[in-house]
């Protein structure tokens, strides 16, 4: 296994957006290993970018507009990109998140919930682990002990 520092992907519906080309294009001339999402074959964004993924969705049900079949197809496929780095860089462990950012009410509930079914404890305690540690990971790791 080898370490990659950067990784540029480029999204474009139609495949043709110059800035996006010319990132790609300038991330190519520095060595910087570049992917695209498009919804067209063989667009100039695809022929640009070294890993492109063609989504082809066929054309829009409202003519112009391509957030809504190409926009999902993209998101799907970003979503799928960013769940097997995380997985990968070892932020899941089994079904859950370990390593998340604390950013909001949501997202602490639902650490201490993970906290609470993995280690088989009260609320409370989940939630005194999770004060002292400051995330999933480490709260699991601390509570078993």
């Amino acid at each position: 296994m080898y370490h990659i520092k950067e990784i540029v992907i480029g999204i474009a519906a139609s495949g043709t957006t110059p800035y996006v080309i010319s990132a790609l294009a300038k991330c190519n001339e520095h060595n910087i290993i570049t992917g695209c999402i498009t919804c067209n074959q063989n667009s100039p964004l695809s022929l640009t970018a070294r890993f492109p993924i063609e989504v082809i969705v066929g054309p829009e049900f409202l003519t112009g507009s391509s957030r809504m079949k190409a926009g999902t197809a993209q998101k799907l496929v970003l979503n799928m990109i960013t769940t097997t780095t995380m997985i990968q860089l070892g932020k899941v462990k089994g079904n859950k998140m370990v390593d998340m950012q604390l950013s909001n009410d949501k997202l602490v509930h639902r650490a201490v919930k993970m906290i609470m079914d993995e280690l088989n404890i009260s609320e409370t305690e989940a939630t005194i682990l999770l004060s002292k540690y400051k995330n999933v990971r480490n709260s699991i790791t601390h509570g078993r002990q």
